[in-house]
């Protein structure tokens, strides 16, 4: 039983070694220098797709952004317009802490959204407040500012109580333009 002891310990090590997960930290000195206090002031425009955890498609979304200095926060409007015509706005102030720390809350985000930025990366956090705190939805994100520094992707995690719900990919662009259309309620 000795001898099987270093053995299971070396096994476990091993396993756990890559369940760290991605760290921001890791994209320090990638560019373009993704600032997201800069990247979203002003117009920007955005358009994705959902999948099930499955990976098959669920819904397909656009939205229009609009972000403003008030203060030392930048204010961002955010109008979501969804496949199925639902619309929603979420409405974020979001504080630069200093080079790499974002602080955020919006109308419907439970508490304060944490977020982490280094080299062209920001990784952000938050929880979307349900009827109830069992039916609140997490969300982890992981942007990617491309070499053009007006593009960026997003991957986003949504999760409940720790299960993996639904995972979204969605391309952003600064600035005015035509978004692709979305489906039949698209306007």
């Amino acid at each position: 039983m000795n001898s099987f002891f270093p053995l299971f310990c070396l096994l476990v090590c091993l396993l756990t070694a890559g369940c760290h997960g991605l760290r921001p930290e890791s994209f320090a000195g990638t560019g373009p220098l993704f600032d997201p206090d800069q990247f979203f002031a002003g117009p920007t425009r955005s358009w994705g797709i959902i999948e099930s955890r499955s990976g098959k498609p669920k819904s397909r979304f656009r939205t229009e952004m609009m972000g403003r200095r008030e203060g030392g926060e930048l204010v961002i409007t955010q109008d979501f317009t969804f496949e199925d015509g639902h619309r929603q706005q979420r409405v974020w102030r979001v504080r630069k802490i200093d080079d790499h720390h974002y602080d955020a809350t919006a109308n419907d985000v439970v508490g304060v959204s944490h977020g982490l930025a280094y080299g062209n990366t920001f990784n952000w956090e938050y929880t979307v407040a349900g009827r109830t705190p069992l039916t609140n939805l997490r969300f982890k994100l992981w942007m990617y500012l491309q070499a053009d520094g007006e593009t960026m992707i997003n991957r986003v995690t949504i999760t409940k109580l720790g299960v993996i719900l639904a995972e979204t990919t969605e391309h952003f662009h600064r600035g005015t333009g035509p978004v692709p259309p979305i489906g039949g309620h698209d306007s």
